[in-house]
């Protein structure tokens, strides 16, 4: 028998995993886990937990949303843990578990799971906070752990775009130095993104061509500063259709990037608050943490 630590978010999103608990414990027993199930009792809980018990364990299963699996992840990550990890998604947009197909529904989640292998990702980290798909600033970027969680449950991604537009409103610029494996850039930008996923906030992400989870590469954008509604609406034409020629755009893959700003510039990790800086860099850990997915058979 297979021992098994289970992390549970409650409060994580529109979840009904407490509806369906019992249920998906018995999958994994049936399945010749025991199963040790610990809830979450802080946003930082997770880390803990996984610092302190996981590697008793022979897998690892966390239940919640985008940030409890980077927090969860972030353990796995400072305490060097080598454990298969299973993602059960219960949160309001669950980007990282659309990019790797990953059921929305935990009865599903929690089957495939006893079914699915190792597959190695990629990991990133702004200074020394480690995320899993996303780090950003600007526009956008706060929207959100700026949006209350009882408006993202009721509304969903909603919740996101209403949010988005009051950004609008009052756009902040940033004169940046921005060096991209050791390739320089510098100019005013409004918004800028390191991310490893094909969906960014519930929506297609505009770097998703190309987005390979294991290659040691993420994708990034950056959006310099718009002079008119013009451009403005071009890059919301942009970030629709995936169209980055975009003049006021930039795109890159890289394994490095630093970034530097006289002023204060504040960064979200995987939809959470993640710091304010003025200056960052950002690294990619290829192939760090397994995660339990069903790879498809190559034909």
């Amino acid at each position: 028998m297979k021992s098994m630590l289970f992390v549970m978010n409650p409060k994580a999103g529109r979840t009904t995993l407490k509806d369906s608990l019992v249920d998906v414990i018995d999958i994994f027993c049936k399945n010749d886990y025991a199963v040790r199930t610990y809830i979450t009792q802080s946003p930082d809980d997770a880390e803990r937990v996984i610092c302190e018990e996981a590697d008793n364990y022979d897998v690892i299963v966390c239940a919640g949303g985008d940030g409890t699996l980077g927090n969860t992840i972030s353990g796995f990550m400072k305490c060097g843990l080598k454990k298969p990890l299973g993602y059960i998604p219960c949160g309001s947009t669950n980007d990282y578990a659309n990019s790797l197909d990953i059921p929305k529904k935990a009865l599903l989640a929690a089957d495939m799971i006893t079914k699915a292998t190792p597959f190695s990702v990629d990991i990133g980290s702004l200074n020394k906070k480690f995320f899993v798909y996303v780090a950003a600033f600007g526009i956008f970027s706060d929207t959100s752990y700026a949006t209350p969680q009882n408006m993202k449950n009721i509304l969903g991604h909603a919740a996101y775009i209403l949010q988005g537009i009051k950004s609008i409103v009052n756009i902040p610029t940033y004169h940046m130095v921005v060096d991209v494996d050791g390739k320089r850039i510098e100019d005013d930008f409004m918004f800028g993104m390191v991310s490893n996923s094909v969906s960014i906030g519930g929506f297609k992400s505009i770097v998703r061509k190309g987005v390979e989870f294991d290659d040691g590469l993420f994708e990034g954008i950056l959006i310099k500063k718009l002079a008119n509604p013009a451009d403005l609406n071009r890059i919301v034409h942009a970030l629709l259709t995936g169209d980055v020629s975009e003049k006021n755009m930039i795109k890159f893959q890289a394994k490095n990037v630093k970034i530097s700003c006289e002023d204060v510039v504040s960064w979200t990790v995987d939809g959470e608050f993640g710091g304010d800086y003025h200056d960052v860099e950002i690294n990619i850990h290829e192939r760090a943490v397994d995660i339990l997915v069903v790879q498809e058979e190559e034909e």
